[in-house]
């Protein structure tokens, strides 16, 4: 017997899913330009951003720009833990989100 009927389910709203979707907006965008932004400070050799400063924005959902961005500036490519880990979290979260979708069908 489950704990919540589907009655009981709240279903995500077209305000929640605005919300999501800007949610992931801003996330991605903020995960590209971190790359970038530590890529320029690698040339000039500034002050870094740390690896899990750069992690950060993947993990809340910007693992897409994070990607991206270590493509497009050619950054972090020859470290195996970006190089695998960052698909590795934008599977792990593809899934869940099809896994939460399944849930509420």
């Amino acid at each position: 017997m489950p704990i919540l009927s589907r009655e009981e389910v709240v279903f995500l709203t077209p305000e929640l899913l605005q919300l999501l979707l800007l949610w992931l907006a801003v996330a991605n965008v903020t995960a590209f330009a971190v790359m970038g932004i530590d890529k320029r400070r690698a040339k000039r050799g500034d002050w870094r951003i740390s690896e899990k400063g750069l992690f950060l924005p993947a993990v809340l959902g910007g693992s897409i720009g994070a990607i991206l961005g270590m493509r497009h500036f050619r950054h972090k490519t020859k470290h195996w833990y970006f190089k695998w880990g960052l698909p590795a979290l934008l599977v792990v979260q593809l899934a869940a989100a099809i896994g939460a979708v399944l849930l509420l069908l």
